[in-house]
């Protein structure tokens, strides 16, 4: 409660700053747009539906690519423990593609999908895929032994083993790999709607630009991080505390 009440009384703060400032540096409306003003626009967004339709077309994207992404990475993971000859060829190279930020593979998806969704969707899953094979290996190479010579001596092996000790003992690092993905993905998806049209929030953004409209450009910024937020606070946050919970980190 205190903590929901820091912040709220944080942006009270920021907001009033934002509204006085806008008001006295002279700058004109487009520069500098009021907060009044980008509510007013962002309102108005979601009441014509320009702004809930742009909401809808992103979230189906990412969720899209995002879960491609976990499943690749998962896979690739478990046989980059799984094979020391895996890890020796294609984990190296996993890790050296880590490296390369999702948007440059944006041109090489034009010219193998089109100016279309399915380039967006590629750099969307390319965004997320090496970072979620990356955790999930970490979390497979993490997992006690003791917890693996216990389960084999009871007769445990193949899926059953992978299911019921390898899996459940490497879940708090695949939810650390699967926050930073999310957040990896969704800038991706951003960026490749900035470019590449499409519809969606990125598209947004690229209309305001244009058409010098600063209010559009912010109202859709703060969309942007509401989501982030929400998400991250509600979703991974909450699996993450049930996770600790149920190992009995946190009470």
């Amino acid at each position: 409660m205190i903590t929901a009440l820091r912040r709220i009384i944080f942006i009270g703060m920021i907001a009033v700053i934002w509204e006085v400032t806008s008001r006295l540096s002279g700058l004109p409306e487009f520069m500098f747009p009021s907060l009044t003003h980008v509510l007013e626009t962002l309102f108005n967004g979601l009441i014509s539906g320009q702004i809930t339709e742009a909401i809808a077309k992103s979230i189906g994207r990412i969720l899209l690519g995002f879960t491609i992404a976990i499943i690749i990475g998962l896979i690739l993971g478990y046989f980059i423990w799984r094979y020391k000859l895996v890890e020796d060829t294609l984990g190296f190279v996993v890790t050296a593609l880590q490296s390369i930020p999702s948007i440059v593979w944006f041109p090489l998806a034009i010219i193998w999908f089109g100016l279309n969704d399915f380039s967006i969707l590629f750099i969307v899953t390319i965004g997320a895929t090496w970072t979620m094979t990356v955790n999930a290996t970490s979390g497979f190479k993490n997992v006690p032994q003791l917890y693996q010579r216990v389960a084999k001596t009871y007769g445990s092996s193949g899926f059953h083993f992978l299911r019921t000790v390898i899996l459940p003992a490497s879940v708090p690092q695949i939810i650390s790999g699967l926050r930073i993905a999310w957040a990896f993905s969704w800038r991706a998806l951003m960026a490749g709607e900035l470019l590449g049209g499409g519809g969606g929030l990125g598209q947004l953004l690229e209309m305001g630009r244009s058409l010098g409209q600063m209010d559009l450009v912010i109202s859709v910024m703060i969309i942007i991080a509401v989501i982030g937020t929400i998400v991250d606070n509600v979703v991974f946050s909450r699996l993450e505390r049930n996770v600790q919970v149920k190992w009995g980190i946190q009470r």
